[in-house]
């Protein structure tokens, strides 16, 4: 009886220990998950209330940020070129997030996410992008904002973005 005690005891306790190691990986994910959204919000308040300290302090220094137009792509450095003017005028976007999804390599120490948000010029768009944890912070790496087309406008679209029987011209560099 006392083997048969012991035995119970060793698969009560291995189970234990596997539940609380799985418990303190969820807990784990959990809160990255919340760091990556709290930095994804400040993100977008920064931006909107035109605050660039806040909001450049939020990047890698190797960010390429991606915008809706082909020839949109830039380093924090290009983009603050293109941003501070407005900041400076107090003028910034406001992007308001509808959903979102995190996601993270095995690791734990890099993020990807892509969320709806909802844009009073634009309507519905879409960001998608890259964070990587440097030490206790994340920063973002990338960042890309797009329109998402419906399937059945996107013919007209692309017929609006080249000429018929083109193809679509690639950005100038």
């Amino acid at each position: 009886m006392n083997h048969v005690c012991s035995r119970s005891l060793l698969v009560i306790a291995l189970f234990a220990g596997s539940f609380l190691r799985s418990a303190e990986n969820s807990f784990a994910q959990i809160a990255s998950t919340s760091a990556v959204e709290a930095v994804l919000n400040r993100y977008h308040e920064s931006a909107a209330k035109a605050d660039s300290a806040a909001y450049f302090a939020l990047f890698a220094p190797e960010c390429i940020l991606m915008g809706t137009d082909a020839t949109e792509r830039w380093t924090v450095e290009q983009f603050k070129a293109y941003a501070l003017p407005y900041f400076s005028q107090g003028k910034g976007w406001t992007y308001r997030v509808k959903e979102r999804h995190v996601s993270f390599t095995p690791s734990g120490d890099v993020a990807w996410f892509d969320e709806i948000l909802d844009n009073d010029s634009y309507g519905f768009c879409r960001g998608t992008g890259v964070l990587r944890k440097s030490g206790a912070v994340w920063l973002i790496c990338q960042y890309q904002l797009t329109v998402p087309v419906p399937n059945e406008l996107a013919e007209k679209i692309v017929q609006l973005i080249r000429h018929p029987g083109e193809p679509a011209p690639l950005p100038s560099r």
